[in-house]
């Protein structure tokens, strides 16, 4: 109330109300409430929509500052656990706006992953079962291994950081049912059926000037016809400060891939750590020119915590059905093993 003198006169004259006294109470309060609720519903949504463009467009995330692009494709899959964390978080707050945003994430992820969680073909006349291990050059039991890869009853067995040491051990545990073998530098291939042509692979990057031999090559005579079985250790990715530092292993992966395409063999096995996940480009010299398994996810390092399969078995004029881990052994790798198609 304001007290004003008019010409003598005491008149009596109402203050504007500011605009909050404008609104009932129980309004003012409801819009309070409500704008912060409505900013948490719209921040799930636009993380949604981040999480559906790094799962359709992870090839456009650049590579030039710390290898960013394949970092984040070396564990795409786990995005799908930030999908889960969102529907969560949806649910508990009731928001259409995100439910309708998390759709997008949902349908990316399962177009890029959801065929490798069906179950895998039955297994055919023409098939082989190959098993993939880096036994770890650190490995105290050999012989267990060896076994615990033999009991997958596989045509073949490929290894990587065999050291000489632990060489007499493999082939006396392995001698039995697989009398055909070849080794090449740290890089070896036991196999059911007969070898020939087995020669090492040159697969080194030329800033390594050590001696280095990671690579083979062998002809196996199934009986289903001749195959090009290629074993492979790509060098490994180191994470720093900076970020991934792979130029060695895409080099090498490179060179890889050139000696896959020169093979006149129409039905090539390749076998190895590769140190990526067949999502990281820096794989696709290979991955461009190969089949890759079509049927589980098979995460094989660290062994401890397995998050990503930097263990791969790949093939041309082949269908790898599918892929799983075998238990742990003396290694810091899970053995893989796989179902191979051909014809």
């Amino acid at each position: 109330m304001v007290e004003r003198a008019d010409s003598g006169a005491t008149s009596t004259v109402k203050a504007a109300a500011p605009p909050r006294a404008q609104c009932r109470t129980g309004r003012w309060e409801e819009y309070a409430r409500g704008r912060p609720a409505l900013t948490r519903d719209r921040a799930l949504a636009a993380l949604a929509v981040l999480t559906a463009g790094l799962l359709a467009l992870h090839r456009a995330v650049p590579n030039s500052w710390g290898r960013l692009g394949s970092s984040l494709e070396s564990f795409l899959p786990w995005l799908g656990l930030v999908v889960v964390v969102l529907l969560g978080l949806t649910l508990l707050r009731r928001s259409a706006t995100a439910l309708v945003a998390l759709l997008l994430p949902v349908a990316a992820w399962t177009y890029l992953f959801g065929g490798l969680l069906l179950p895998g073909a039955e297994p055919g006349a023409h098939d082989l079962v190959v098993v993939q291990h880096n036994v770890s050059d650190e490995n105290s039991d050999p012989a267990g291994t060896a076994r615990a890869l033999a009991d997958a009853s596989p045509d073949l067995i490929a290894l990587e950081e065999l050291v000489r040491p632990a060489l007499p051990v493999y082939e006396r545990t392995l001698a039995l049912d697989y009398p055909y073998r070849t080794v090449q530098g740290t890089v070896a291939l036991w196999s059911k059926h007969p070898l020939t042509d087995a020669r090492p692979l040159n697969i080194k990057p030329q800033g390594i000037t050590e001696a280095w031999n990671r690579g083979l090559r062998a002809v196996v005579h199934t009986p289903h016809g001749e195959i090009a079985a290629y074993v492979a250790h790509l060098p490994s990715v180191r994470v720093g400060a900076s970020g991934l530092a792979s130029s060695w292993r895409d080099e090498s992966a490179e060179l890889l891939g050139r000696a896959i395409a020169a093979e006149k063999l129409k039905t090539v096995i390749l076998l190895g750590d590769l140190n990526g996940t067949v999502d990281d480009r820096g794989l696709a010299p290979l991955t461009s020119r190969m089949n890759v398994a079509e049927r589980g996810f098979a995460f094989s390092f660290p062994a401890a915590f397995p998050l990503a399969r930097i263990d791969q078995v790949m093939t041309r004029s082949a269908t790898v059905g599918h892929i799983r881990t075998l238990p742990a052994t003396g290694s810091d790798h899970l053995p893989v093993a796989a179902r191979i198609t051909l014809g």
